[in-house]
């Protein structure tokens, strides 16, 4: 029942802060750091406990489950699950929940309880997300965490948050009824072709579809996470979401909330719709590419600052999209790095960013400069985490985006050196971030005042995964790995059933994505199986 814990636990503590939060809004603060933390500490025990399970390549990789059933009639069950990748993205969502606490301590003021509830129902929303192995209550939990989110921008966000958390939970809300429409076809086409009809992943896997209908299929459930991700062109809801919402929402919404389009992409689109996947990966691989040039040039053209980290994130997700089609053990593994790293080093600048405007009141880098001598530890601070951005050897993000791009030359050569390109991009905009806000030209400095002992743990917290990942990322490599492997085994068979053995060594993204689940080379074992990346 751990895994009902994990999903109960977030909520139940909002409720308890909500109300508690009437008499103290410090209570509500406090219940709700406790209450994520004590989440924390079960996932080191289960950490501590399933580390031998999860490590081993067995039949199953799936190490803790639940399942009951809930409305038989239909063939829905409540089927929670977790293998070493979902395991480490609901680590990833308490430890993020954690921190925004931490940073809304100063910056929320208003409606304090109802604030903290909102927050915690989004983390249990996504914890339901990462373990839901049942689609029909995978995508009620992926609706429901609209719900908070779409609050949490519209009340504590900024200027324009009714418009954005509008445009938020449009585009959310077409994508996911895309997404259900899928799932109700495919419902319908496997209870007609054997008899039983049910939303259970395990059993949809491998559905007989012909073509046009996977294809169709494919695109529903592509639909809705690529709005997620994002992926260009169904990107323009991220920037004003981000610019709008508060701290804690932006960390929600960088480390968290868009990693659900990339989580959805490996765990549902590919395995359960494996020759779809193949014909559309050329397509797929080539919007990865807009994205990640397309968002680091746009970044640089932005004077708002929150705006600018924004843009930035669409590019980073642009690395995950293209891993996923690749769809090889390096390029797989490299994207979940890229996740993880992703949300400490965007998250991070988007904390920085609050604190800067709190104290500032202002995002427009227009009226910064010089900023360094009056806050040489922010500035410091600022300089670590747009190198991590920039990916930076040593830090987590240079492993992922290397992973990604060695993964992604032996599917797509002109993919991979584009994407290079990005890279450079990337040192740009990130050396920009510091030039024009911290040196320069001198501003009247003594409005930013450096960061507080809290402020700062809470950074030195966001650092040192990036530092660990980059010094020694074997551990995560290791952890996901059996997860990887399951999954690329079901879309090998999946494709196997409906097409010709593929060569063994692919030319192009088509024959890529079906051969690279299968092959085998002296490099990728030791990636795969604990040797050096």
């Amino acid at each position: 029942m751990i895994l009902v814990v994990l999903l109960a636990l977030p909520f139940t503590a909002g409720v308890v802060a909500w109300l508690a939060g009437r008499r103290s809004e410090l209570a509500a603060r406090w219940i709700s750091a406790l209450a994520l933390g004590a989440g924390l500490v079960v996932l080191l025990v289960l950490w501590i406990v399933k580390a031998p399970d999860i490590s081993l390549a067995a039949a199953s990789p799936f190490v803790v489950s639940v399942r009951a059933s809930w409305v038989p009639q239909l063939g829905i069950s409540f089927f929670l699950a977790a293998d070493g990748l979902s395991l480490v993205l609901v680590t990833l969502c308490y430890s993020l929940g954690l921190l925004s606490v931490v940073a809304s301590w100063r910056d929320i003021h208003e409606r304090v309880p109802l604030f903290h509830f909102m927050l915690l129902w989004t983390i249990a929303a996504l914890v339901g997300v990462f373990t839901a192995l049942d689609l029909f209550l995978f995508y009620f939990v992926f609706e429901m965490m609209l719900v908070p989110m779409y609050f949490l921008i519209a009340i504590w966000g900024h200027e324009r948050r009714v418009y954005a958390a509008i445009k938020f939970f449009l585009f959310t809300q077409i994508g996911g009824l895309l997404m259900l429409v899928a799932i109700l076809a495919l419902y319908v086409i496997h209870g007609r072709q054997t008899g039983v009809y049910t939303f259970d992943y395990l059993r949809l896997l491998g559905t007989h579809l012909s073509t046009a209908t996977a294809t169709w299929l494919m695109l529903g459930f592509f639909a809705a996470f690529a709005v997620k991700l994002p992926a260009v062109p169904l990107h323009t809801w991220l920037p004003d979401a981000h610019t709008q919402a508060p701290t804690a929402g932006s960390l929600v919404l960088a480390g968290l909330l868009i990693k659900i389009g990339a989580y959805g992409m490996i765990r549902f689109l590919v395995p359960l719709f494996p020759h779809a996947a193949l014909r559309a990966a050329p397509v797929f691989m080539a919007l990865a590419v807009l994205g990640i040039l397309y968002g680091a040039a746009v970044a640089f053209g932005q004077r708002d600052l929150k705006r600018l980290v924004a843009y930035t994130s669409v590019s980073h997700m642009g690395f995950v999209l293209l891993a996923i089609f690749a769809w090889n053990t390096l390029a797989l593994q490299g994207a979940v790095l890229e996740i993880v790293c992703h949300a400490f080093s965007t998250g991070a600048l988007f904390a920085l960013v609050g604190l800067m405007q709190e104290r500032l009141h202002t995002r427009d880098m227009e009226e910064m400069g010089g900023f360094w001598a009056a806050a040489p530890t922010m500035g410091a601070a600022a300089m670590v985490f747009a190198l991590a951005s920039l990916g930076l050897p040593v830090l987590g993000n240079f492993v992922a985006e290397f992973l990604i791009l060695v993964g992604t030359w032996r599917v797509s050569e002109p993919a991979a050196v584009l994407g290079a390109v990005g890279l450079v991009a990337a040192t740009v905009y990130s050396l920009w971030i510091v030039q024009k806000v911290f040196q320069g030209r001198e501003e009247p400095a003594q409005r930013l005042t450096d960061l507080s002992p809290r402020e700062g743990v809470m950074l030195a917290a966001m650092f040192a995964p990036l530092l660990w990942l980059g010094v020694y990322p074997q551990p995560l490599i290791d952890a996901v790995k059996p997860a990887l492997a399951a999954l690329q085994t079901h879309a090998a068979q999946g494709q196997t059933a409906l097409t010709a053995p593929t060569p063994a060594r692919p030319a192009t993204p088509v024959a890529g994505l079906a051969a690279a689940a299968t092959e085998t080379r002296p490099d990728d074992a030791g990636a795969a199986t604990g040797g050096a990346p």
